[in-house]
């Protein structure tokens, strides 16, 4: 039975696969993609991501059912989380501009196996996301004809009772997945010109009603004979702010889309602040004029804005705004099209998933097999399913692709840059070296003569440690850190905090109701969970950073990132049960695929697979003759079989 154990060398292997980052190319604005995205462009595609369905269906369902007018809070959270998130996001969008989102920032810091995880759900949101849109879309579309279109097909097709099926089919939601889906494939610059259009149409609407509002605004409507401005307390806030999370999802639409943006290290931030801020003030000041203009608990939930002003006996009104909803929904719609068909392409590109995916039409420059085939999906699962019951499921799948971009961003920061991928500046190409002689008393450190790595000073290597290293400030007190690897240390902190958050907030949300904690076992797991977390925080914070680059940096390193964290993991843990459950079920289903074609399939397990060539390093002396100059740093390998050690040679020339 001994023999058939696995060993501990396979068990090793295997944990190195599953953590194995991607390499990046040395000139990451290389792209099969056509580079015509502009910062005006990203916004407008980040406006058209987050101001949709959520500001004409979601504001009037979470004012009715699940917080009253205080609505306002919940957005005004949510704004909050979503911007501690946003930040990460723009700091790897200009460092890293390539498409693939949090699927693509997870690969490249944490690991392979957790952005295989990122990539499936986020497919997943995209999905339902894209559905759950063109159903709304439908929707408001048949109230503005009296609901005829539900009648007719009700009639002559037929009505269903099925548990998580629609009662009827929605011809009309996947018809317009397939007009979209169309237009999509055209291009970029096709998309961006169409959500331009919709986005401005939508904006025009949204300043009306904000000017309308506002002038059928009755302050009664917020006083205590209608319930109050929080009927619901501080648990409706944070249980409508679990769900307003799903109106800000569509921001990495941005990020997504860095390999199509022409100069990605200043768009992508930019775009992302823009496009965040303008939702939130959006949001907000909408939630305000709708639970003035009539009382929160008489709100149609399908269509509260509409509805609103044709019970104050405007229906012009009503029916300009069900129209922009229209304009709103088909921007949501396009961002989802545009940004799922590029995150398979990543993870195809990779090898993690199925290679017809990654191909790109020579004349678009487009992923088209993707946008054709998840198109398909998206307009089936409008046309047949009840979606009602999976909106909530796609906060589940951002919260979590937010936290592990957080998480990855503390790891990042705290990482030795390498050598041989050069920092781009803001104009998109990598830094050139200098070609200065070195200074008296340095050595510089070649792979071969023509081929510059390192500069080695002996003098300040004490002085300037390298990030991941311990601050020479706190070595005094945590010298038995020092022996670790550079960033060992952070990587097992960042774990440590992540641990201590999931603690902390499971007992603030679940300690009174579900466990019953009595009061000194409540306030005690309490503190020691939050001291877990604040020394993990204060034990990263102790190590050297990466110095500042040329692109976007999120400020308050590591605090910003670990305040996401706790944020993130705090509103999964308020979704229901049944939300939990379904992303159980979808995440085993990605790990079947991961272990049964990803893990064989991908570029870095191919890479570890080829023979490594060895090529010897040497450091160059400032003084001597060439030969005296020349000095062997590490031992001397055998070159490959077959292959010439060229770098010998050309030293010796």
């Amino acid at each position: 039975m001994a023999r058939w154990l696995p060993r501990s060398t396979d068990l090793t292997r295997f944990c190195q696969k599953l953590s194995r980052v991607k390499t990046l190319e040395d000139d990451m604005m290389e792209t099969s993609f056509n580079r015509c995205l502009s910062t005006i462009d990203l916004t407008l595609l980040g406006i058209g991501g987050m101001v949709g369905s959520g500001l004409y269906v979601l504001t009037g369902t979470v004012a009715k059912e699940i917080a009253g007018p205080a609505v306002i809070v919940s957005f005004i959270i949510a704004g909050f989380a979503s911007l501690l998130a946003a930040l990460c996001y723009a700091e790897f969008g200009a460092r890293v501009p390539k498409t693939g989102s949090a699927y693509m920032f997870t690969y490249v810091s944490v690991g392979e196996i957790w952005a295989f995880l990122i990539g499936w759900n986020v497919l997943l949101e995209y999905m339902i996301g894209g559905a759950a849109v063109a159903r709304a879309w439908s929707g408001y579309l048949d109230s503005i004809f009296n609901h005829k279109i539900k009648n007719f097909t009700e009639t002559h097709v037929g009505a269903w009772q099925v548990p998580f099926l629609a009662h009827y089919p929605d011809f009309l939601a996947a018809a317009i997945l397939l007009v979209a889906t169309a237009f999509i494939s055209f291009g970029a610059k096709v998309s961006s010109w169409l959500n331009h259009v919709f986005s401005a149409i939508s904006m025009g609407v949204i300043l009306f009603i904000l000017i309308m509002g506002f002038v059928l605004a009755e302050p009664k409507n917020w006083s205590t004979q209608e319930g109050g401005f929080a009927p619901y307390g501080l648990s409706g806030i944070m249980a409508g702010t679990a769900t307003c999370f799903y109106a800000f999802v569509g921001f990495d639409v941005i990020a997504a889309s860095s390999e199509e943006a022409r100069n990605p290290q200043r768009a992508v931030p930019r775009a992302i602040a823009f496009s965040l801020g303008l939702a939130t003030g959006a949001y907000i000041l909408v939630s305000v004029v709708l639970t003035l203009m009539v009382p929160w608990h008489s709100l149609d939930p399908d269509s509260a804005l509409a509805d609103a002003f044709y019970r104050r006996g405007y229906a012009w009104a009503g029916f300009l705004v069900a129209a922009g909803s229209i304009c709103a929904m088909n921007t949501v719609l396009l961002s989802n099209l545009f940004s799922l068909p590029r995150i398979v392409y990543a993870m195809a590109e990779d090898g993690l998933f199925f290679q017809i995916f990654s191909r790109v039409h020579p004349r678009t420059q487009v992923p088209v097999v993707g946008i054709v085939v998840f198109g398909l999906l998206m307009a089936l699962l409008a046309l047949i399913f009840d979606l009602e019951a999976l909106v909530q499921f796609l906060s589940i799948g951002t919260l979590l692709a937010y936290t592990f971009v957080a998480a990855s961003i503390i790891v990042l920061r705290f990482q030795q840059q390498k050598a041989d991928v050069p920092t781009l500046a803001a104009g998109g190409r990598p830094n050139p070296e200098p070609h200065e002689g070195p200074s008296s008393g340095e050595l510089k450190e070649y792979e071969s003569f023509s081929d510059k790595l390192q500069l080695v000073d002996r003098d300040k290597s004490k002085e300037q440690r390298e990030p991941g290293q311990l601050k020479a400030m706190f070595e005094p007190y945590l010298e038995f850190l020092s022996d670790f690897y550079p960033g060992e240390v952070v990587t097992v902190a960042v774990v440590t905090l992540m641990v201590s958050a999931i603690c902390l907030c499971s007992i603030l949300v679940f300690g009174n109701t579900h466990l019953h904690l009595p009061t000194w076992s409540y306030s005690l797991l309490l503190i020691l969970f939050s001291l877990g977390f604040l020394l993990s925080l204060l034990l990263i914070w102790a190590h050297e950073q990466q110095r500042s680059t040329q692109t976007f940096q999120i400020p308050l390193v590591p605090l910003s990132p670990a305040l996401s964290i706790v944020l993130n993991i705090y509103l999964m843990l308020k979704l229901s049960y049944m939300t939990w459950l379904r992303f159980a079920v979808w995440l085993l289903l990605g790990l079947l695929v991961y272990f049964g074609y990803g893990i064989w399939h991908s570029k870095e397990n191919l890479r570890e697979l080829q023979p490594q060539r060895v090529s010897a390093r040497y450091v160059v002396f400032p003084t001597g003759s060439l030969e005296e100059r020349v000095q062997p740093v590490q031992p001397s390998s055998q070159p490959t079989a077959g292959l010439p050690d060229t770098d010998t040679d050309d030293c010796k020339r």
